[in-house]
């Protein structure tokens, strides 16, 4: 696009030579800080997109190959999930299976990062070319989602998914026919597999994240489909309540702490990116009613939701609609 990447990158701090070992870490934050700075100097505002259909299973290092030689593309998927954390470590995907319908999303519940939504465009894309490298070229999937606004031109969203796109969504996600869970893939390799899985074994104890941060990522993947509360939370680790609660208290922390902090960040992610009506935020994280949403949130801010989205200038740019979800889909 014309733009130098080492004179981008030094506006942000970071050293060009980073690049020169995949295996090398940034920040979350840093990256959300990098996006921003690519838009700022190349005046393309689906910078993340355009990331995101440069990348697929490979880029994920490990993970990935570990999915491309799954059984299955639910294996792979699963994989993806379990292990994703290895190479993200700001957000968590997730895979729920209703009845016909799969969903493929991607959560980001570091606090505080800029650009998120670049940061999900770019994942979604990511996520798209890992299935059609799963289950062929040709792949696309039912509806395409995403927790922010609908930018001003969608065309470059169309072109690439050739799907259905919907934007101010309560999640970032991909939804497809679940039975393509089922299909089996022409890459899978027993033997390779299970190497490749004892290396992913190792390298999740040696990055193995602290008991609390575990629950916040468990979290984050459940906070909007309504399923939070600390038995589920516990069951989901096989463990007993009480347990639960002891080993987070160990820590210095509780789990309505915990459950406090990621419905907050999930709730200025919404409030921020995306033309969600107040009411429709509360609704989304399980709160009774908008007033029990918003004492909630004037502890955690200080403020109300609708003075903290005036004062974050959320309701800039747009052209999105505070209609039902399903007025949302670009056709």
């Amino acid at each position: 696009m014309g733009v130098d990447p080492n004179e981008v990158l030094a506006s942000t701090g970071v050293d060009p030579k980073l690049f020169d070992n995949p295996d090398n870490l940034i920040t979350f934050a840093t990256a959300g800080r990098l996006l921003g700075a690519c838009i700022a100097r190349t005046g393309c505002p689906h910078f993340g997109l355009l990331v995101g259909q440069q990348s697929g299973a490979i880029s994920l290092g490990l993970p990935g190959l570990l999915m491309l030689r799954s059984a299955n593309v639910g294996e792979a998927l699963r994989n993806l999930v379990a292990h994703l954390c290895l190479q993200d470590r700001g957000a968590v995907p997730t895979l729920s299976v209703q009845g016909k319908v799969a969903t493929l999303g991607y959560a980001i519940y570091e606090p505080g990062v800029e650009n998120t939504d670049q940061i999900a465009d770019a994942a979604i894309a990511i996520a798209c070319n890992i299935l059609r490298a799963l289950c062929g070229p040709e792949w696309v999937p039912t509806q395409v989602l995403f927790a922010h606004r609908r930018p001003a031109d969608v065309q470059p969203y169309r072109s690439f998914f050739r799907a259905a796109v919907g934007f101010d969504a309560v999640q970032n996600a991909l939804v497809f026919p679940a039975r393509w869970l089922a299909q089996p893939l022409p890459e899978a390799n027993a033997d390779l597999r299970c190497r490749l899985q004892e290396e992913v074994a190792r390298l999740d104890s040696r990055y193995a994240l602290s008991f609390a941060a575990k629950v916040r990522r468990a979290l984050r993947a459940v906070v909007i489909a309504g399923n939070c509360s600390a038995a589920g939370v516990a069951h989901s680790f096989g463990l007993q309540l009480r347990t639960l609660n002891r080993r987070l208290r160990a820590e210095g922390t509780t789990f309505e702490t915990l459950l406090g902090e990621v419905r907050h960040e999930v709730a200025c992610q919404l409030l921020g990116n995306t033309n969600m009506r107040v009411r429709s935020v509360s609704d989304a994280l399980g709160y009774a009613d908008s007033a029990a949403f918003t004492r909630a949130f004037r502890r955690w801010s200080g403020t109300t939701p609708a003075r903290w989205r005036k004062d974050n200038d959320a309701d800039k740019t747009s052209g999105s609609t505070n209609g039902p979800l399903s007025a949302l889909v670009d056709e």
